[in-house]
């Protein structure tokens, strides 16, 4: 329950982390007051026994009281907008965000991202507790270590909030979730609050483009790079001329760009975005098992990476070669059949199959682009995709493998939590459990290992970075056996003698 001690200790916090100054105090209390629809300074009930001492502490406090006097229900969205429009008060507005970030970026590049990544955790943008809430370990394989994070990060909704959600019209501002007119946005009961939300414009290859961090952070530095203009995504050469200029800004960051077809994409098409942060992915850690030569492309050296997918990786000192031979690859890939390996290029009604994944980096002095290849075929027998996940890994991991997957981090379902739990009891015995699409996979685990108390659990993490292993192996088009490796090589050939 809030109450004047709280409204004050915020009002300091506003003053400490925003733009208003001590004169400015009488006037940042009425804000706080209109925001949670008070009349005057001595709001109901008592202090709390919590001790805050983060403004998104004291924030929830004000919160709890606003529902309890019946300013705003008790329903995830309109937590949210008060939410976010208190902490917007603890935010500079965009434009000083911007003019601190390039003062930080004439120091260095690092410095700049530290300011804006540290202001995004101060607001409350970045939802580091609920990031805490996560799974996360490493698996090692013979690729490296896999990265195995369980989502369990974003609320869920209750009924209340749904039922808000199918009576709520339909929106048409802002069009989607990362277009810039997020930026203050109060949001809806279908459209996320975004009062507190600061974009830093940056200029990319000669265009506009906004620079924010993701909410709920599945990296570090996770942060989404996005087109000014609410327009599809598209990979084509501008693509690569795109990310290879992002990393020459910031060359402590890895950017890439999810796939622009169905099945193979990333959850957002509609908006022209790449995601990038502070990073190594296990991929990027992942050696050349074998180098190959472009003769058109001096500069650039090339090989396969040894990893699941199938991966070129291309490094050169100066980047134009670099772009050109990353657009000639991804070119010969979006013509390319191969019948022996069921790789075909466009169905029947000609619709396009291939595209690919695009990362790039700097690093050891040169830039280096991965492309990895994708194909987003379906068939009888594939339904959901003759790369992607198939049937029986589906229990573990059933959506599209997109870029953060590709590069070795797996995001599984936040489901996995109680239903490994009820594996891991039906491993040790209890088969009166009911462990629904996981019985196939328990009992081949229960076939192979002896079970005890001290080491399901860590069994079970270990069989589910396996599982993921196989997602990736699904989804790579040059499979890794031998008659799918002379395949790779072979169109490896093909790109060289063009």
């Amino acid at each position: 329950m809030a109450n004047e001690t709280h409204v004050n200790q915020f009002a300091d916090f506003v003053i400490a982390y925003g733009e208003y100054e001590t004169i400015d105090r009488r006037y940042v209390v009425n804000r706080i007051l209109h925001l949670l629809g008070a009349t005057d300074i001595t709001l109901s009930g008592n202090a709390s026994e919590k001790n805050p001492e983060t403004p998104i502490e004291i924030a929830w406090i004000l919160i709890e009281d606003a529902i309890n006097r019946g300013v705003i229900d008790d329903v995830l969205f309109e937590r949210e907008q008060l939410e976010a429009a208190l902490m917007d008060l603890v935010t500079p507005k965009p434009s000083t965000v911007n003019r601190e970030f390039y003062k930080r970026y004439h120091h260095s590049p690092e410095a700049a991202t530290s300011y804006f990544y540290q202001l995004s955790h101060d607001n409350h943008y970045i939802k580091s507790e609920a990031i805490a809430k996560n799974i996360a370990y490493k698996v090692p394989t013979e690729y490296g270590d896999f990265e195995i994070t369980i989502n369990l990060s974003k609320p869920e909704k209750d009924t209340k909030q749904i039922e808000k959600e199918k009576n709520a019209p339909a929106a048409t501002y802002p069009k989607c979730a990362l277009c810039m007119e997020n930026e203050g946005y109060y949001g809806t009961a279908t459209q996320a609050a975004r009062s507190n939300h600061r974009i830093v414009q940056v200029t990319v290859n000669h265009q506009n483009w906004g620079f924010q961090y993701s909410p709920y952070l599945y990296f570090n530095e996770h942060s989404i790079l996005l087109s000014e203009k609410h327009e599809p995504m598209r990979i084509h050469k501008t693509t690569f001329e795109n990310l290879i200029d992002f990393v020459r800004q910031f060359p402590h960051y890895t950017i890439g760009s999810n796939a622009d077809l169905p099945v193979v994409g990333g959850s957002i098409l509609s908006h022209n975005h790449y995601q990038a942060g502070r990073h190594d992915f296990p991929m990027a850690l992942a050696p050349v098992e074998a180098t190959f030569t472009l003769e058109n492309y001096p500069e650039v050296t090339a090989g396969i990476v040894n990893w699941p997918m199938s991966a070129i990786r291309l490094r050169a000192i100066e980047p134009t070669q670099l772009i050109e031979a990353s657009e000639h690859i991804r070119l010969m890939w979006q013509d390319y059949n191969d019948s022996s390996v069921g790789i075909k290029a466009y169905s029947d009604n000609n619709t396009p199959h291939h595209t690919v994944t695009p990362i790039a980096r700097f690093r050891d002095n040169a830039y280096e682009m991965d492309i990895v290849l994708r194909d987003n075929q379906r068939s009888k027998l594939y339904p959901d995709g003759v790369f992607h996940p198939h049937p029986d890994v589906q229990h573990i991991k059933k959506e599209n493998i997109g870029l953060i997957e590709v590069m070795g981090t797996a995001i599984l379902p936040g489901r996995l939590k109680a239903e490994l739990k009820a594996v891991e009891q039906y491993v040790l015995g209890d088969t009166s459990i009911d462990v629904g699409v996981h019985k196939a996979w328990a009992e081949d685990m229960k076939s192979r290992y002896t079970f005890n108390a001290d080491n399901a659990s860590s069994i079970i993490r270990k069989e589910v970075g396996y599982k993921f292993e196989r997602v990736l192996q699904d989804a790579g088009v040059f499979k890794r056996d031998t008659k799918g490796q002379q395949a790779f090589r072979t169109f490896i050939k093909r790109c060289q003698e063009r």
